[in-house]
């Protein structure tokens, strides 16, 4: 079964990034979203499950996005018995990536049994995220500088031959002159901390670490990835308002101050996770159109079995004289 699962959600992170490509570089974010949810809602549909969003984009009534607590897959028309899935999405993260053609926008899909995914509310959350040589060294109240010591001990390096991938955003400020008082290099991103998170755990990427406050969707997402990877997120959702501090508690956040790692923010004993690139970047390439068809690059990881596979797939237009090419 999870084999066959696997190939199916690789399918929906598919047509969720041809989707999105087609909007490449047209300047309208709202737009390529648009046009990846809707492609990602029908493949979806079409998959031999009874499943239910639990990291999605908002609530109901910010629909046509992808919803927590949505039912999709064929199992859901009650017509025959399909195994019960929760999943999470980000039907295009990097938005604004896709929309002005910079690198590291992807479709991703993560997918567990029931409960084995942390249903969280769609807030911000404190993250550090590190490789498999670096798991349980880093604590995420601790000084910068002591996290960094910590990881260059692991990877038998200097500080300043690490790179630390960080969001540009204000709330940052802090952190960035911190990384930079320790000679620490530092890649700041525009978005796409997910796709961030994922590099930092691969070898050979060259990201040692990434360190911030991003989105807690994404942070589950990254959860999932690590544990197909090795790697290590810890984590702590921002509920800074009572508002939010409200829907968690809803969703069985019973402490706002708890820190979260990797198995506690993606628990489940099943997981598979899939990613299609929508603009090039560092670990996958881009949608690449051409006269007969186009081309994708993906990622698709499932943690029981310890499969990671990078996968390149040729879709060919419906043509009786359609020929594939290498390229």
């Amino acid at each position: 079964m999870e084999l066959e699962l696997s190939l199916e959600f690789l399918r929906v992170v598919e047509e969720a990034a041809i989707a999105a490509a087609r909007t490449m570089g047209e300047g309208n974010a709202h737009k390529s979203d648009q046009m990846a949810v809707e492609a990602m809602r029908h493949a979806l549909d079409q998959v031999p499950i009874a499943g239910t969003i639990v990291i999605g984009e908002g609530e109901r009534d910010k629909a046509p996005m992808l919803y927590i607590g949505e039912k999709l897959g064929a199992g859901n028309s009650g017509v025959a018995s399909f195994p019960q899935v929760d999943i999470a999405v980000d039907p295009l993260e990097g938005t604004n990536l896709c929309a002005t053609g910079a690198p590291n926008s992807i479709a991703v899909l993560a997918a567990s049994e029931e409960g084995g995914l942390l249903n969280a509310p769609d807030c911000y959350m404190e993250k550090i995220v590190v490789g498999p040589s670096c798991k349980g060294v880093v604590d995420l109240d601790a000084p910068v500088k002591d996290n960094l010591k910590a990881i260059a001990r692991r990877m038998d390096r200097e500080i300043e031959d690490l790179v630390v991938i960080v969001l540009d955003r204000s709330r940052h400020k802090k952190l960035i002159e911190d990384i930079r008082i320790t000679g620490a290099r530092i890649r700041l991103i525009g978005d796409g901390d997910l796709s961030a998170g994922i590099s930092a755990a691969v070898v050979g990427t060259g990201v040692h670490a990434v360190m911030g406050i991003g989105g807690a969707p994404e942070g589950v997402l990254t959860a999932a990835a690590l544990r197909c990877l090795n790697g290590e997120i810890t984590a702590r959702l921002v509920l800074d308002t009572p508002e939010l501090v409200e829907r968690a508690q809803a969703m069985g956040v019973r402490d706002p101050k708890r820190i979260y790692m990797t198995p506690e923010l993606a628990p489940g004993r099943n997981i598979i996770f899939a990613a299609t690139g929508v603009t090039d970047g560092n670990l996958l390439r881009g949608v690449r159109f051409f006269g007969e068809g186009n081309r994708t690059s993906s990622l698709v990881m499932t943690m029981s079995s310890a499969k990671v596979r990078f996968i390149d797939t040729v879709h060919l237009e419906r043509r009786r004289d359609v020929k594939v090419r290498f390229q």
